[in-house]
């Protein structure tokens, strides 16, 4: 295929959004409760990792950078996931704690966007959930210097059987360079696709008395 044949088939790509609609009656008024109840459909739909979420954040230059991470937790505080805490996230949350996530439920034509500050959980909160997580996983957190140049998998490989080899006689300690963070919602967007490019968009905005806030966007 060559770039014309590609743009060509990028130009004609097109889905028409016919699966729900969104109204203000519909919305409950609470945006954590509203987004409850679109995980909760997106579990019942069988969606691969309902709880993923794309995080985007800045450095200290202002270049910005997007990954997935998963959601670990949320309450009416906002949204926790967890990661390496020398990773190239927690670097630039270090810097500038603005982020926003986007939770891309493409398969039932809908998108969460959330815009907040990002905040280090209690270690309480950390050790709670490392607890839960498969040994393996709690090894590879261990093993894994996120973030950091490797020369090969073979000596990430090699690093992870040494400490399953270390921590084989008890319970895997929980590393000083891992934690938590809570994205304290400003905004969230519920996204959701219409007929002819007209979509529903619901923007619900936090007040300083913690109350929300909601108005219909343009598409």
């Amino acid at each position: 295929m060559t770039p014309a044949d590609t743009s060509d088939a990028l130009a004609d790509m097109r889905r028409h959004y016919t699966m729900d609609r969104l109204s203000r009656d519909s919305l409950h008024a609470n945006p954590i409760t509203q987004f409850e109840r679109w995980l909760a459909e997106a579990v019942e739909a069988k969606l691969i990792e309902p709880n993923a979420m794309t995080l985007a954040t800045a450095d200290a230059e202002g270049r910005p950078l997007v990954r997935t991470v998963l959601l670990k937790s949320l309450d009416a505080r906002g949204f926790v996931f967890f990661t390496n805490l020398e990773s190239r996230k927690a670097a630039h949350i270090a810097v500038n704690p603005e982020v926003s996530l986007l939770f891309p439920w493409l398969a039932l034509e809908r998108q969460v966007i959330v815009t907040g500050t990002a905040e280090r959980v209690s270690m309480t909160e950390t050790l709670k959930y490392f607890l839960t997580r498969p040994r393996e996983s709690q090894i590879a957190a261990w093993a894994s210097r996120q973030s950091q140049a490797i020369s090969s998998r073979k000596l990430l490989e090699m690093e992870w059987a040494k400490l399953k080899e270390k921590f084989n006689a008890g319970e895997v300690p929980l590393p000083s360079f891992w934690g938590g963070f809570r994205v304290k919602p400003r905004t969230i967007e519920f996204w959701q696709g219409g007929p002819h490019r007209l979509h529903d968009r619901f923007q619900y905005e936090r007040a300083e008395n913690g109350s929300w806030t909601l108005e219909r966007l343009a598409p």
